[in-house]
């Protein structure tokens, strides 16, 4: 198969091939009579396994990984099992943290909302932020309550 074939067999583009077969993913094997790129089933299967693990999360150096694992016959799973669990607890942190951070901006639009807008008077520069937790915070930027 050529780039283009590949890649249609895979449903991916051709940059998608060209750039797996770049980071040695790939083998293709080159045809002496016009120097096109041949790739074969195993490539196939590459590509397909490539694209596979990138939708599970796994880092190209750590594919690479599992195809040299069992390109050398050794089984990859207990270092994917291993990989994974702890880009699972990754996520989970960052869930986390984005749950939270999703938290402070709800509060914060809430507080903004009676919030008079104002211009930086040599002490504050934006009191929308800098007092969004603190209600009781004098009148934004030089402003006067009466």
């Amino acid at each position: 198969m050529k780039v283009k074939e590949l890649a249609d067999a895979a449903g991916v583009n051709p940059d998608t091939v060209r750039f797996y077969t770049r980071e040695g993913l790939l083998r293709p094997v080159r045809n002496p009579d016009n120097n096109y790129q041949h790739y074969d089933a195993e490539d196939l299967r590459r590509l397909r396994f490539a694209r596979k693990s990138r939708r599970l999360g796994f880092s190209l150096p750590e594919i690479r990984q599992i195809l040299e694992r069992a390109d050398d016959q050794h089984s990859p799973c207990p270092m994917v099992r291993d990989v994974f669990e702890h880009r699972l607890a990754e996520v989970e942190r960052e869930i986390t943290e984005l749950q939270e951070l999703r938290t402070r901006m709800i509060s914060a639009l809430s507080a903004w909302q009676d919030m008079p807008d104002g211009t930086p008077d040599g002490h504050t520069i934006c009191r929308l932020i800098e007092h969004w937790d603190d209600p009781s915070a004098p009148p934004c930027c030089g402003e006067q309550t009466s």
